[in-house]
């Protein structure tokens, strides 16, 4: 780690995170030998080590995985990273970069400065000023949890999904998973190869295939240049940002999560949870629907690939349209948690952003940061690693490290 001089207040510019968005703009600073700072409430690219359960993998396959220096080195480009190979790797690339960082630091406020110095940082160690600072927290802060949580006994233990670990770390008997996102799909499916019952609340999550046509669907993606698409070209703009990830996995070399396959060996469907009362749980009756929907978006994406290898004429396998497996005989809107032997919750409905530190007027009425392409209104204020900052692959390793040469290039400028 570069040393840090304590005598140092002022810096020309503060990182405020140091993830993998916060460490890749310092490789661009270090390299043009400007001076900076990285300020961590926790320790590097923690998240990746405290936030996954066990058997984690990548979603996206690890040619993907571009910081920047840092590269996939591996010999397997489309499989899928586990939790340890994620670790190691991004414990090379914190090395790589050997940024002037200060870690287990809260940044408390930031806020223009009333001198000639442009921003206050006040932190839990102390005051600093920047001329240019860089919020590269993420947007992933505060875990939800409904407020109706709190009428479940305190006999059924309740973890948000960033808690998860693994089966064997939950009370024994059956287990309610809520929500069916990335993270809720991949945590039903756990529980279930571990032989655990599972009821799972889903919500309106879209899926897409894990391979089609003989490639992984990322790679069909890429060739397509979606993921060179910026917010602005998309066709719900800014509102792509509110967007649910789509549910596959790179588990076992990577496959299709069909939920209608689950309940075929057991696992309990049900649609969006709505409360609880008493003993008994409260859905919405838009479990087909939410099924449907899922798979209706599933047979898009291929069918947006048939167009390209059609157009482009190139040779593939044929193409496929899923079936359902399964369908919902009855949409049940209720359950009675305790006669069901539920002893455990993992709340799987994401999480939202907190950015009441930064005390510069750059929100929407939501508590979103306005910007474009990580540029705000303020000048020297930025946001980097945020989902669909510009591209799909901003708040990913694919994306992170073209965001901040671009905010590179800005700062220098400013200089």
């Amino acid at each position: 780690m570069s040393t840090i001089d304590p005598k140092i207040k002022h810096y020309s510019v503060i990182i405020v995170g140091g993830g993998q968005a916060g460490l890749s703009l310092s490789y661009y600073l270090k390299q043009a030998q400007i001076d900076h700072l990285v300020i961590e409430k926790r320790s590097l690219v923690h998240s990746w080590r405290t936030q996954r359960w066990d058997s984690f993998s990548l979603v996206t396959p690890n040619w993907q995985c571009n910081l920047p220096g840092w590269p996939y080195q591996g010999d397997d480009p489309h499989g899928f990273m586990v939790k340890n190979e994620i670790n190691e790797w991004l414990n090379g690339f914190v090395a790589h970069v050997d940024a002037p960082a200060l870690q287990g630091v809260e940044v408390k406020r930031v806020r223009p400065a009333v001198a000639q110095d442009k921003f206050e940082v006040q932190t839990s160690v102390g005051d600093f000023t920047a001329d240019q600072v860089v919020v590269a927290s993420g947007g992933y802060h505060k875990p939800i949890v409904p407020r109706f949580a709190e009428r479940f006994p305190s006999d059924v233990a309740q973890f948000h999904s960033a808690e998860y670990q693994s089966a064997n770390k939950l009370p024994e008997g059956p287990v309610l998973v809520v929500g069916s996102g990335q993270s809720g799909s991949q945590i039903a499916e756990d529980l279930h190869l571990s032989g655990r019952k599972v009821y799972l609340a889903t919500g309106d999550a879209p899926r897409c295939a894990r391979f089609y046509r003989g490639k992984d669907v990322v790679d069909w993606l890429a060739e397509m240049n979606y993921y060179d698409m910026p917010v602005t070209e998309h066709p719900l703009r800014e509102g792509v940002r509110d967007n649910t990830n789509h549910y596959v996995t790179g588990r076992d070399g990577g496959r299709d999560i069909d939920f209608r396959r689950f309940a075929l060996e057991g696992m309990e469907l049900y649609g969006l949870m709505t409360g609880v009362d008493g003993e008994e749980l409260q859905f919405l009756p838009n479990l087909k629907s939410n099924l449907d929907n899922a798979d209706a978006i599933y047979n898009g994406i291929n069918a947006s690939i048939d167009q390209f290898i059609e157009s482009q004429k190139l040779q593939a396998p044929a193409a496929s349209v899923y079936e359902p497996v399964w369908t919902p005989k009855e949409e049940r809107v209720k359950l009675n948690f305790k006669k069901a032997g539920i002893k455990s919750i993992v709340w799987c409905i994401g999480f939202s952003p907190d950015f009441l530190w930064v005390d510069v007027p750059v929100f929407n009425g939501r508590g979103d940061p306005v910007h474009i392409r990580g540029v705000t209104q303020v000048d020297g204020l930025y946001f980097l690693g945020l989902p669909w900052l510009h591209t799909w692959g901003s708040g990913r390793f694919s994306g992170v490290a073209r965001d901040a040469q671009y905010l590179f290039e800005k700062i220098k400028a400013n200089i």
